[in-house]
């Protein structure tokens, strides 16, 4: 990993490197705009119908490693040669942080039981992260980038292109299964994900 960091150019470099502070800046500074604005719940029957399942707090919070590692492969072996991935990250951003500043939602989560691990890692959750900033849901949007940056790369091993995609998947599911997202959350963070990607500069002939 560290000798294909060095491999990248200056600017996919810094772009990568600014890319966890620009998503902090999108988090914080909806939130901050929306504070005072009226807050809408997109729950339905499904999402109520979700069990809550404390043990996929593991899923959640160990989507960094992944972030990390394909956040660095999509940037590296980017098909287009001009940081159309990366740029997706930052054209995806921008949109969720207008729908954080300008449609904010909440939802209500369950009253927590028990004191064991599992519960105890959510408790910290909900603690440290208070259910706003929801449509869309960044985790899922950056895990379904970290999916469309290695989808049909043939420098990518066929296995780890698969992996990605179930990855994916799993932390998608997993937002719902710790109740930190509602099903709508999850569907517009994935065409967020695929709207950017085209429109993030894209390759001549694929719009």
């Amino acid at each position: 990993m560290r000798k294909i960091i060095r491999s990248l150019s200056t600017e996919s470099l810094l772009l990568l490197l600014f890319a966890a502070p620009y998503n902090f800046l999108a988090y914080l500074g909806g939130r901050q705009l929306a504070r005072e604005h009226y807050h809408h719940c997109l729950s339905t029957y499904f999402d109520n119908v979700i069990p809550l399942l404390p043990w996929t707090m593991i899923i959640y919070w160990g989507c960094y490693v992944f972030w990390i590692a394909n956040y660095v492969l999509g940037t590296k072996y980017d098909q287009s040669r001009n940081n159309r991935f990366i740029k997706t990250h930052y054209v995806g951003e921008t949109i969720a942080f207008l729908l954080f500043a300008f449609f904010p939602t909440t939802m209500s989560r369950p009253v927590l039981k028990g004191n064991d691990f599992f519960v105890t890692l959510l408790r910290i959750q909900y603690s440290v992260d208070s259910a706003d900033n929801l449509f869309p849901s960044i985790h899922c949007f950056a895990s379904w980038l970290c999916w469309i940056g290695v989808r049909r790369n043939n420098r990518i091993p066929k296995w780890y292109q698969c992996l990605s995609l179930l990855l994916a998947i799993l932390i998608c599911i997993s937002t719902l299964t710790v109740k930190q997202h509602v099903i709508a959350d999850i569907i517009v963070s994935i065409i967020l994900a695929e709207f950017s990607y085209i429109i993030a500069d894209p390759p001549k002939g694929e719009l």
